[in-house]
């Protein structure tokens, strides 16, 4: 038995009602014929307001030339994301994020229908962000300039004995003393943030503000007004705001995971890195910056450029000083130094007394190929120490998946006396060594060959080699 039309068109309704975004149907005369409650909560109007009226009249500050939908069945050609912010009929500011598409009956334009995203309370945290950073005072003038960097970390805060990590410490000191954009490349966890922060407080700039933004963190929509700041009455809605470059002028601008930028909105960066100036979103006046800029990335530089993510042209622009920050994996030794200062941390934050972590454990965590880096560790300690008992970690209060390794490894990690009688740092160091040496020789010192064989990128292999002097 088929259901009735009336039936369909009532399960059809049901199932409009239930997605969780906001859809509105006019037809071609712009008169609105369908509109959930979704939709009808972004608008701030109630369905009855709005069903059977004009579009213009339930919004009276759009325009053909400025509604979406109007333009679609104008046009005949569907809207992809689009920002597009207006007032309902009571005066009440919405900003959304909207897919419009037209309905095509027999050839010709029917109507349209939107699927629209509410950005109001985003653009809301935005405007929050943005309104603390304009606290941190951008004068040199002024003593007040020096709270902005009351939270900075600087180089003593990095945590390393490995010879490697502190050639790149030494050369990151000597980057400190230029205004040169710096592109710093680092898996997820490695430090990035603190490196360039130690960069900031050990500059020229250090009075000068730290502004640091994570690019991958805003919705694309926001970015560039963000970034490069409004004037009031470019757009509904719009107040005269300072974008980051001018937050940070006399200062360091630091913009993490850059390749997640929109490629038009690089093109605009590079611009403003090239002329010095930067123009708000609406105004016709250039306003001159002196921002020091550094940037970074969790990928190969050569895998974004190879993909497009990131421009060429972008790259090279930045791409003037670069420091590497190799993951944990590949300074395991760094692991017997980091542990303590956690342990330290975590005792005065849980108010316990512990002193040791049992050999068998560290031996657990240096087999371990920690994908999240230091930060992962640091949480796996913390996990740890909730559980300890008594001033030792043992594998115990490790967290599962390592309990778990352990009984897959089929071992008990039992050391025999001759490993008991060295530190991990001797034998890890010794192997690693060893290996990279004889890998080395093997291909007669070609680093591409000798990379590839031990599956490590050439930057990590000459790295390595620097680290245990054997070039």
């Amino acid at each position: 038995m088929f259901a009735s039309e009336a039936d369909t068109k009532e399960m059809l309704k049901a199932i409009l009602q239930s997605i969780d975004e906001g859809i509105h149907v006019i037809d071609k005369n712009g008169i609105t014929i369908y509109y959930n409650n979704i939709a009808a909560e972004h608008d701030g109007l109630s369905p009855e307001e709005v069903i059977g009226k004009p579009l213009l009249d339930a919004f009276p500050s759009l325009s053909p030339q400025t509604s979406t939908m109007l333009k679609v069945i104008e046009t005949g050609s569907p809207i992809y994301n689009q920002n597009q912010t207006y007032k309902n009929s009571r005066g009440k500011l919405i900003d959304t994020v909207n897919t419009t598409i037209p309905i095509i009956v027999d050839k010709e334009v029917a109507g349209a229908v939107e699927i629209a995203k509410d950005y109001s309370r985003m653009k809301h945290l935005s405007n929050r962000i943005i309104e603390m950073q304009t606290k941190i005072d951008r004068r040199k003038t002024k003593p007040s300039i020096v709270e902005g960097n009351e939270a900075l970390y600087t180089f003593s805060d990095i945590i390393t004995h490995d010879q490697g990590m502190l050639t790149v410490i030494n050369k990151a000191k000597k980057i400190a003393q230029t205004s040169s954009p710096v592109f710093v490349c680092g898996e997820t966890g490695t430090g990035k943030e603190l490196l360039v922060q130690s960069i900031h407080h050990a500059s020229p700039r250090a009075t000068g503000p730290f502004i640091s933004q994570n690019c991958a963190a805003i919705p694309a929509s926001l970015l560039e007004s963000t970034l490069f700041g409004t004037t009031k009455g470019s757009f509904t809605g719009s107040e005269n705001r300072e974008g980051l470059f001018e937050l940070a002028h006399v200062g360091t601008l630091f913009l993490d995971e850059i390749h997640t930028l929109p490629y038009e909105l690089q093109a605009k960066l590079l611009r403003v890195l090239e002329d010095g100036v930067v123009r708000r979103i609406g105004s016709g006046r250039s306003v001159k910056t002196n921002v020091r800029i550094i940037v970074a990335t969790n990928e190969q530089a050569e895998n974004l450029l190879n993909s497009g993510t990131l421009r060429m042209d972008l790259y090279y622009r930045l791409n003037v000083l670069t420091l590497f920050l190799p993951p944990l994996r590949e300074r395991m030794t760094d692991i017997e130094k980091l542990i303590p200062a956690f342990i330290n941390d975590f005792n005065r934050q849980f108010n316990k007394q512990v002193k040791h972590i049992a050999k068998e454990a560290m031996l657990l965590l240096h087999s371990y190929p920690w994908p999240g880096n230091v930060r992962e560790l640091r949480h796996c300690i913390e996990s740890a120490m909730t559980f300890v008992e008594g001033d030792t970690i043992t594998v115990d209060d490790l967290p599962d998946r390592f309990y778990q390794r352990q009984a897959e490894s089929g071992s008990s990690l039992t050391l025999s006396p001759d490993l008991q009688k060295q530190s991990l740092k001797d034998i890890v160091d010794d192997v690693e060594k060893t290996l990279i040496r004889q890998t080395l020789q093997e291909f007669a010192g070609n680093i591409k060959q000798t990379a590839a064989h031990l599956k490590i990128p050439r930057q990590t292999l000459q790295y390595k080699i620097t680290k245990y002097q054997l070039s």
